[in-house]
């Protein structure tokens, strides 16, 4: 069982191999981009951007921006952050943002956005910009097929091994070890004169620290800081995330055997993903893109 102070000494575990991880979705971006850029291109729209402004995001990220912090089920380990912020974002770090990074192109024009979704008037229930007819869904849904493949596929590719891990995180958070651990946290929290959680993830969604706020953060309040910093304090002497991280490497491991063919064919799509990413990414050559 690894010994897990920091994030950094958290190991991987079985199934992340069968999960994209940033670098294939940030690829996977920049091909759609592209494909559906050379799609309204042939239907007569010269100029449209290769990061294009779908919603007219850029101007609302202005006003207000919305903020989620996401917790894993054994809670953190960043203590300099609890101490700062308690359960809530830093407003000066990487979690300010929305989520995604700001579209770098312009807002489109109402034709441009009808035929990126295929939304506008058509014929024989098909939208016709030029004289040419747009494809079915409009580029968006063109440019997802070519690099996704069919629905089906698509939705083996990112529902299986999230619907697989949901139910092995449940069974993780029954097992007796995991629940012992858990129990040894809450009286730790508790000793250090904090009110008694079940979990660190119950914890961190303690309705008071949000109460009244719209904007994703917490008040900071003294109790707040100090149930945060007692949090993560008590998860690092108890190894808490270690034996979470044990349990959950036994179980999927157990589950990578039983359904091995599926998880399989899910490799399989990973790799034809990768290929056309590849393709239309180095077919793009190395020229400056068109904004």
């Amino acid at each position: 069982m690894p010994r897990v102070r920091t994030a950094g000494d958290l190991p991987g575990l079985p199934l992340d191999r069968y999960e994209f991880g940033g670098t294939d979705q940030k690829n996977l971006k920049q091909a759609r981009n592209r494909l559906q850029q050379e799609c309204m291109r042939t239907l007569g729209f010269d100029d449209f951007p290769l990061d294009p402004d779908t919603w007219g995001r850029t101007e609302m990220a202005d006003t207000f921006t919305m903020t989620m912090v996401f917790v894993s089920p054994y809670g953190t380990l960043d203590l300099d952050r609890a101490r700062r912020w308690g359960y809530g974002p830093d407003p000066d770090g990487a979690d300010s943002s929305a989520g995604e990074p700001r579209p770098k192109g312009r807002d489109l024009t109402r034709r441009e956005r009808e035929a990126l979704n295929g939304s506008g008037p058509g014929e024989g229930g098909r939208m016709v910009v030029h004289g040419r007819r747009v494809p079915e869904g409009g580029c968006a849904a063109e440019a997802t097929r070519r690099t996704l493949g069919d629905e089906a596929d698509s939705m083996r590719l990112w529902g299986y091994v999230s619907g697989r891990t949901e139910k092995i995180d449940k069974a993780v958070a029954k097992d007796e070890r995991v629940r012992r651990a858990f129990a040894d946290w809450s009286r730790c929290v508790e000793d250090k004169g904090f009110e008694r959680y079940a979990s660190p993830a119950q914890a961190f969604r303690d309705k008071a620290w949000r109460k009244g706020r719209e904007d994703g953060g917490t008040h900071r309040t003294k109790r707040e800081l100090g149930t945060a910093v007692a949090d993560v304090e008590c998860n690092r002497d108890l190894n808490v995330t270690g034996v979470w991280w044990a349990v959950s490497d036994e179980k999927q491991r157990a589950d990578l055997r039983r359904n091995k063919p599926r998880y399989e064919a899910v490799r399989k799509d990973q790799d034809r993903v990768r290929a056309a990413v590849r393709e239309t990414l180095d077919g793009a050559g190395a020229g400056a893109d068109r904004q």
